[in-house]
């Protein structure tokens, strides 16, 4: 079938709009980029928008070295794969006890458990922090682990819950007239069902995490603990200031974790995504 001049001009205008935003995502990163590769004794203080000298790798081993990014990037990796899980499994429990199981209410069970991803992250430090240190929670991994699981479930469960109403319900009817339990019905079929979405759902939690510092800085001092967002907070700290450079060099060499991470798990948004439509 032929198109019509006016799908023919639509589609030219979907595609310039991509190009135009995707050029404009791309120009941070580019600026981020260049900045990184200039030497940072021959850092001027104006940013760059082309290269000038290629020293990229030697303020990537000053940020590594002068941060203790080593450790850092453990204790986020730790905390961001941790947290994740624990948040991705509970959003996938209640995202089937709102949509599978007949419960009463299922609008204000979705607000009630969503309303935790509307409220700012400030709002909770003051609480937390005096609560943590009644509690012998400050400063230590599993406090950390503790407050990320819980400020990641109301997003995941936004996640496993629209998706979760997707799948087929004919599914779950023929299971139960099988008589089938509703524990049999969560981990033979439903569980499995969710793998492409509790992917998805996983890696922008841990993304969300890696990129933290608000919590990592407000409920933690000793280097051991700090995650790395706010270990590399401390390349240009009251005591220290290594220069721009190696503080984009630092920053280019922490993201890399997550880039990977998206690009082994594309597969599975792309499968979500099918799924939905």
């Amino acid at each position: 079938m032929q198109k019509t001049p006016t799908a023919a001009r639509g589609r030219i205008l979907r595609n310039t709009v991509l190009i135009l935003l995707a050029l404009l995502w791309a120009v941070p990163t580019w600026l981020v980029l260049v900045n990184a590769m200039v030497p940072a004794s021959e850092y001027s203080g104006s940013p760059h928008w082309w290269p000038q000298g290629f020293a990229l790798f030697d303020n990537m081993e000053q940020a590594w070295d002068r941060a203790r990014l080593g450790p850092a990037m453990g204790n986020s990796l730790l905390y961001s794969a941790t947290s994740s899980l624990i948040a991705v499994f509970l959003a996938v429990l209640a995202a089937f006890a709102a949509v599978v199981m007949p419960v009463r209410r299922r609008t204000l069970w979705f607000w009630l458990i969503y309303s935790g991803a509307l409220l700012p992250l400030q709002v909770f430090l003051r609480p937390l922090f005096l609560w943590y240190a009644d509690l012998d929670l400050y400063d230590t991994q599993f406090g950390l682990i503790l407050v990320y699981a819980a400020i990641a479930v109301p997003f995941a469960f936004f996640i496993m819950r629209n998706y979760s109403m997707t799948l087929p319900r004919e599914v779950v009817e023929a299971a139960r007239m099988d008589g089938a339990s509703w524990w049999r019905l969560f981990w033979q079929i439903h569980l499995p069902l969710s793998k492409s979405a509790m992917v998805a759902a996983f890696v922008f939690q841990f993304v969300a995490v890696w990129n933290d510092m608000l919590f990592g800085i407000t409920l933690s001092t000793s280097r051991n603990i700090r995650p790395v967002m706010a270990a590399l907070s401390e390349l240009q700290g009251t005591y220290t200031s290594v220069g721009p450079p190696v503080v984009l060099g630092g920053a280019l060499l922490v993201s890399l974790p997550t880039v990977a991470l998206f690009f082994a798990a594309q597969r599975f948004f792309v499968n979500s995504l099918k799924l939905t439509r």
